[in-house]
């Protein structure tokens, strides 16, 4: 087994964003399926199985994992009682993490790929939790439940690919703006310790890999076109919201 003792982000301070691995590219790597390491997370230190090289880029841990869980750590209250679906799982270890040190109400979902929820379910084993609950699915695709009731969406690192922001905003806006508490209970729209508030429901989404300022700024303007609120809240961290109608009338 490796030992991350490297700074994860330095694993990607060279790496060529757009590159597209081809089917031969794919096929030799494949005959070195897995890695397994220990990673380092706010108070804990888990196993976790990576993908050597997986065509859906659900290999690797990127940076934006580790400072999400110290963030969320430091913001706990953002947290505490929420149900949680995180989007872009990968490997899973956020949320291992999440419902280790929280036990968490919490779901994973990425590609319609078996071998990313079976690679989720084996490093729950490894870190001795309950297999979290997964759903397959691709951004833009109809999603699998028509009544969603997470009422905090998370992910990080997720802006990589330009191509792909049509298709994440258009899956976030589904899970924001027809989100139904479970058993009709109501909700508070906010909560609010003296630090960050938190309306209920949100996206909350941490990033450190580079991409480049205009292509934050085409995702962010199409969360704006879609009716969605985007606050940055911190570390890089950002919330965003369905635009509520009282809202949009008052900032015409």
């Amino acid at each position: 087994m490796d030992i991350a003792l490297f700074s994860p982000s330095s694993l990607f301070a060279e790496e060529d964003d757009d590159h597209t691995p081809t089917r031969e590219e794919a096929v030799a790597d494949t005959q070195e399926t897995y890695v397994e390491r220990k990673h380092q997370f706010p108070g804990m230190e888990l196993i976790v199985r990576e993908f050597s090289f997986h065509q859906l880029n659900a290999n690797l841990l990127w940076p934006g994992t580790f400072a999400f869980a110290e963030w969320l750590v430091q913001n706990r209250s953002c947290i505490e009682g929420r149900r949680v679906i995180e989007l872009g799982s990968g490997t899973g270890a956020l949320a291992i993490f999440l419902r280790k040190v929280y036990n968490l109400d919490i779901t994973t979902s990425d590609y319609d790929d078996q071998e990313i929820e079976d690679n989720i379910a084996h490093n729950c084993r490894a870190n001795e939790i309950p297999v979290i609950p997964h759903i397959k699915h691709t951004w833009g695709d109809k999603f699998p439940k028509i009544d969603p009731d997470w009422d905090l969406i998370i992910a990080s690192d997720i802006l990589l690919y330009v191509k792909q922001y049509t298709n994440l905003i258009q899956t976030i806006s589904f899970l924001l703006k027809c989100y139904k508490p479970r058993d009709g209970k109501v909700v508070p729209l906010s909560r609010n310790d003296g630090g960050v508030v938190l309306p209920w429901p949100a996206f909350l989404m941490s990033w450190r890999r580079r991409i480049g300022k205009e292509d934050e700024q085409i995702f962010f303007t199409g969360c704006e076109k879609a009716g969605l609120d985007v606050q940055h809240v911190g570390s890089r961290v950002y919330c965003i919201t369905p635009i509520r109608i009282d809202e949009s009338r008052t900032k015409n």
